[in-house]
This record gives structure tokens, C-alpha cells and sequence, in this order.
């Protein structure tokens, strides 16, 4: 019984650290006037969709002063095995400071 309730413990942790990484996601998005869902899209063509990346477009809840820096960012999402879309942010980043 004791295991289970730490098992849900873990399980509850990851998710709540799941919706930070997408919300420093989204917010690094806004940061860059970058549509998250496209760039999410570009990282996992095959995936319908993400509710958990619409419920947090969706929430907006002040995060928008924030400023996520890219290696920040980059970083987050690598420590989350979330590599395809780590790939995606690093070439938008390059795109962006080729811009200037």
C-alpha cells in the first residue's frame, strides 16, 4: 500500500514538471513571436495533437514577462528526453540569430 502511494507521488512529480517544461516551452515560444503548436509539429509530425501543450496555450497564466533563454530552454527539454523537439528549438535558435 505504502508503495503505491509513493509510486503515485513519482508519477504526480513528473507531471507537474512535465507542465513546466512545456510552460517554459510556450513561453520561450512568445518570447520569439513563435507558434509552440507549429514547432510541436515540426518535432512529432505523426502526433495528433498535445492536450497537455493546449491546456497550457489555452491557461495563459502571467508566465509572459518571463524570459526563457535559449540554452535554458534547450536544456529543459534534453533533461526531459524530449530530443526531437530540442532539435527543432536549436534550429529555430540559429534562425533567429542569423536574423539579428
Amino acid at each position: 500500500m505504502e508503495f503505491k502511494n509513493i509510486d503515485e507521488q513519482i508519477i504526480q512529480k513528473y507531471r507537474e514538471d512535465e507542465t513546466l517544461m512545456i510552460r517554459l516551452f510556450v513561453q520561450w515560444c512568445a518570447n520569439h513571436q513563435l507558434n509552440p503548436e507549429v514547432l510541436y509539429k515540426k518535432a512529432y509530425p505523426d502526433q495528433l495533437s498535445n492536450e497537455a501543450l493546449k491546456e497550457v496555450i489555452e491557461s495563459d497564466d502571467g508566465f509572459e514577462e518571463l524570459f526563457i533563454d535559449n540554452e535554458m530552454m534547450l536544456d529543459v527539454l534534453q533533461m526531459f528526453g524530449n530530443e526531437d523537439l530540442a532539435f527543432v528549438v536549436a534550429d529555430e535558435t540559429a534562425r533567429i540569430s542569423r536574423r539579428g
